[in-house]
């Protein structure tokens, strides 16, 4: 299952340059598909957007785009179930993983915590906003029943299709 750009940014609360530049600055591309020449659509994961809403969580905090492309590149190495029960937490400068309650503490009692993002938190809002809007299967190129009012290129299609 992928998912076109502007519903990507839909789930991940972005802009559709926010998106773009990420993709073309290699912070985060789609996995699905990658655009290839003018024309093609690039496809997003369901991975791919979590990180997206996590990176907008982490720029919305203040925290430098280069550090947010350190903790990127970690989220990356990290397999899919580690993902959900991590909890990233920043000084607004560094972002720390942590994955108990007690490196949490620990993080906050020594000064360092200012804030942290619960990735199984962003995981279910990620889910429940793609639940509502469309997809693609990869395989057929066709798009999932399911379509979001404000997809403006699905709406033109369906009008095309009538």
């Amino acid at each position: 299952m992928g998912y076109r750009g502007p519903t990507a940014c839909a789930a991940a609360g972005i802009t559709y340059r926010q998106l773009d530049y990420w993709a073309r600055t290699g912070l985060v591309e789609p996995t699905v598909r990658s655009a290839h020449g003018p024309g093609t659509q690039r496809l997003y994961g369901f991975r791919d957007i979590l990180v997206l809403k996590i990176v907008k969580r982490l720029l919305d905090t203040g925290v430098s785009l280069q550090n947010i492309r350190i903790a990127v590149a970690h989220l990356r190495g990290r397999g899919i179930g580690d993902l959900a029960g991590m909890t990233l937490m920043s000084d607004g400068a560094s972002v720390y993983e942590c994955t108990s309650y007690d490196e949490v503490i620990d993080l906050v009692q020594g000064g360092q915590g200012v804030f942290g993002i619960a990735v199984g938190a962003v995981w279910r809002e990620v889910e429940g906003s793609l639940a509502q809007l469309q997809g693609e299967h990869t395989g057929t190129g066709e798009p999932t029943p399911q379509v979001h009012p404000g997809d403006e290129l699905a709406r033109r299609r369906r009008d095309r299709a009538v």
